[in-house]
């Protein structure tokens, strides 16, 4: 499939992503897990770049998620759908764990993904 989908080209998506989790970085920064749990302004910060993050990935269309499958792309939709729908079971760990554990290899990824 081209890289190209209606009006956004995939790569706006795709650079979405990147700049989000650029953001949970500089927003993260310094910071331990227990500074994040007990600052509400950089917590709500975060999930929503994570939520930008989820919508990002099911604009790329399922061609382009199946030739890049090492990727838990349902996953990480699902976290999207979980942090906006169901926010009042977040769990904090999990968020800390998944930019900590997974947010390097999604932006590896999506790197490899724009320079094809």
């Amino acid at each position: 499939m081209s890289i190209k989908e209606n009006e956004r080209d995939v790569r706006d998506y795709l650079n979405d992503i990147l700049e989000m989790i650029e953001d949970i970085n500089k927003f993260i920064e310094g910071m331990s897990y227990e500074n994040l749990v007990n600052d509400k302004k950089t917590l709500y910060a975060v999930i929503r770049c994570l939520e930008v993050v989820g919508e990002a990935v099911k604009k790329i269309p399922n061609s382009i998620r199946d030739e890049h499958s090492e990727m838990p792309w349902r996953e990480i939709a699902g976290m999207r759908n979980k942090l906006t729908h169901e926010y009042f079971g977040i769990d904090i760990e999990t968020i800390w764990d998944t930019i900590k554990e997974d947010l390097p290899a999604l932006k590896e990824a999506v790197s490899r993904i724009i320079t094809g």
